[in-house]
């Protein structure tokens, strides 16, 4: 348990997929001797990166899950955390960023701000995270740090400072001039370890002194001695490393360092500058509510002698039962305390800590504020806050997503269904974007999330860690059946078996009636119909709302009058008049010029200025009707009345159409007729379906 909280560091490691933070990982666990040897991503050697563990992971060279570790560099303690790059698996980041302090936002050298470096972006400032921006892979064709400097400030509006500039570009990158110190480093021997520390080299000496003082002139708006001493020409590198520490930590400025990761060139120096430029825990604010005050905001001090606050932020439910990954904000949490679960008021014994280095776990005793560990066997769900029991607060909660993509599953046998169940009910508790319901009409069970990728992973994990088969096809969309104009019936149900019979006649109309779902209305006069026999009809008519003639859908919006009919003496029944009410609605719903409704959603796309055209396409290439467009600060936004049967697959198309920088939120807004082209397709899809179940 390290005590002094100026020696912790609190990182995560994020960028656009296959920007290199998982290679970058690598090395920095390399020289920092967590790992004896370096391994890639799609490693020839069958080994694989560290970090990437699963392996699901190793096979498509992407991280899926983000993954924990811990090293010294130095004398500095460093928590690290790397997430994924994907789209599909932001929820990884974003919760990872709600327990970090720091932040490193990669940047391919080649490409610069790519669309999730602007989601990566976005999710940094709402928690309100410094970083510092590493320039990667430097070593390619293509590659320029200026140039991608340029973007920071301009895409992403960061206050961004170039503190050290490439020797070398492309294949010849050599290696970096650090500005603070106008030193030349280069990185030789086996992994890069041995940094060659030299004077900056001649042809560089002019580029470096123009961008020194370009970086002493953007610093010094931080601190005041950095300015006196700039003016007489004596800034020394620990008054512009204060300085740049300041910017840093109030979110005005982004200092940007650079190197390759894959040929080992500028990491050490990179972890130099977490430890120059990125806060220790004492220096964050940690936001908390107080339950005892009507959640009123509360900020908790990182202190380890305070009541225990830990935030539980990750599940793995593993094989041997639930890890629970936890941020501890404040107090001490020993092995053998017991603590309280905020939202549930259980208490839980905790019987084992451990300290994660990716799926390895190592046992410790206790931990203290300002810390990242886990715990074995805490039944929670992500989110929960656990506390001594003292304290009555909870901490903050992180944003999630909502699901945008659906899929039908079904097992394909009936062990698959037990195994099925088992993998849904972990992955729903594991992961807050993953979402899976049975719907109520068709009966299907329902998978949601926030892509095609993120679905087809968890498909596949189903099969590989349960032995699961599935099937999988888009969901059945909800439509409805109403009618469209008013017609009357007449209908006389009789049936004579032998002893009584049944005998009922109902006559009225049926009309729309866009005011309600279903409405019934008795009109008779004389007893024609006996008063214990209405609530029959009403009965048999309403049994026939749940599946209507034409596609087997509910009918809603009608309105059912009786005004006449007959009964017997003796045949007349409860059962008679229900079966003469359904007779009736057959007879009327057919003349009534039956049509098809379907779900239309209100949908809104939000993207750069650049693809509002593009947008609009892709809304109306789905039957979209454009019913709004707007501009702020560089994005544009449309709105649209779309049917949902058009939208599945359109979170992949509009990635396509706009290089994955757009996003879209759906909800219901209202059932509208289909189309004849569209209403006649289902009406065979439906006569088909019934004369082979027959």
């Amino acid at each position: 348990m390290i005590s002094d909280l100026s020696l912790v560091r609190n990182i995560g490691i994020s960028a656009h997929i296959d920007s290199g933070k998982t290679t970058l990982t690598e090395r920095i666990l390399y020289y920092t001797d967590r790992i004896h040897a370096i391994h890639e991503v799609r490693g020839k050697d069958g080994v694989g990166a560290k970090m990437d563990s699963m392996e699901l992971e190793r096979e498509r060279g992407i991280t899926i899950q983000s993954a924990a570790t811990h090293c010294f560099w130095r004398d500095k303690f460093i928590n690290i955390i790397d997430t994924p790059g994907h789209v599909d698996f932001t929820i990884e980041v974003e919760r990872a960023l709600r327990v970090l302090d720091g932040a490193i936002l990669v940047l391919c050298g080649v490409a610069g701000v790519q669309s999730q470096s602007i989601t990566v972006d976005r999710q940094m400032r709402r928690y309100k995270v410094p970083r510092i921006a590493f320039v990667n892979k430097l070593d390619r064709q293509g590659a320029n740090a200026y140039k991608v400097t340029s973007q920071l400030r301009e895409k992403l509006g960061h206050n961004a400072v170039m503190i050290q500039i490439p020797i070398g570009s492309e294949a010849e990158l050599e290696g970096v001039v650090d500005l603070t110190t106008m030193r030349a480093f280069r990185f030789e021997g086996e992994g890069g370890k041995d940094i060659i520390e030299s004077d900056v080299p001649a042809n560089l000496v002019a580029t470096a002194n123009e961008y020194r003082e370009k970086m002493i002139d953007a610093v010094s708006m931080f601190d005041d001695e950095l300015m006196m001493a700039a003016l007489e020409g004596q800034a020394t590198t620990e008054q512009i490393r204060r300085a740049i520490r300041k910017g840093t930590l109030s979110l005005h400025l982004t200092p940007v360092m650079m190197g390759s990761a894959y040929k080992n060139k500028g990491v050490q120096l990179l972890l130099d500058g977490v430890d120059h430029y990125l806060p220790n825990p004492s220096e964050v604010e940690n936001s908390a509510v107080d339950l005892d005050n009507n959640e009123a905001p509360l900020v908790l001090p990182s202190d380890s002698s305070k009541p225990l606050v830990v935030l539980a932020f990750k599940l793995d439910d593993g094989r041997y039962g639930q890890l629970t990954y936890i941020r501890v904000y404040q107090g001490t949490l020993r092995k053998g305390d017991t603590i309280v679960n905020m939202r549930t008021q259980k208490k839980v014994k905790v019987g084992r800590i451990v300290r994660m280095h990716s799926n390895e776990m190592e046992d410790i005793d206790d931990t203290c504020a300002g810390d990242l560990c886990a715990l074995f066997g805490v039944d929670c769900n992500t989110g929960d806050t656990f506390t001594d029991g003292t304290v009555d607060v909870a901490m903050t909660s992180m944003f999630v997503p909502e699901p945008v993509i659906k899929l039908m599953i079904k097992p394909k046998d009936q062990k698959s269904q037990i195994n099925m169940a088992k993998a849904l009910n972990r992955f729903t508790r594991e992961d807050p974007t993953f979402r899976t319901f049975v719907d109520e009409e068709s009966g299907e069970t329902i998978i949601c999330g926030m892509g095609e990728l993120h679905l087809e992973v968890y498909v596949e994990r189903m099969k590989r860690e349960y032995q699961c088969e599935v099937d999988t096809g888009a969901p059945q969309v909800a439509y409805r059946e109403t009618i469209g104009r008013k017609a009357e019936f007449n209908y006389t149900h009789r049936k004579q078996t032998g002893g009584s019979g049944q005998y009922g006649r109902v006559a009225g109309f049926l009309e729309p009636w866009p005011d309600a779902e279903y409405l019934f209305e008795e009109q008779i006069v004389g007893g024609v119909i006996p008063r214990e026999f209405i609530s029959s009809c009403d009965k048999g008519f309403k049994s026939m709302m749940p599946k209507g003639r034409l596609i087997g859908f509910p009918v809603v919006n009608l309105k059912v009058v009786i005004n006449d009919g007959a009964a017997h003496a003796v045949d007349s029944s409860d059962i008679a008049f229900q079966e003469a009410a359904r007779g009736a609605f057959r007879e009327a719903y057919s003349k009534a010029s039956p049509v098809i409704l379907e779900p239309v959603m209100k949908v809104a796309v939000e993207g750069p200025n650049e693809f509002q055209g593009a947008m609009a396409r892709t809304l109306n290439q789905r039957r979209g009707i454009i019913t709004g467009t707007s501009e702020e600060d560089g994005f544009a936004r449309v709105e649209a009345d779309v049917p949902l049967a058009e939208m599945f697959g359109y979170s992949t198309e509009l990635r396509s159409a706009t290089q994955g920088k757009a996003e879209f939120t759906m909800e219901f807004a209202r059932y509208t007729e289909v189309p004849n082209s569209v209403s006649e397709a289902l009406k065979k899809k439906y006569a088909e379906a019934n004369r082979l179940d027959k």
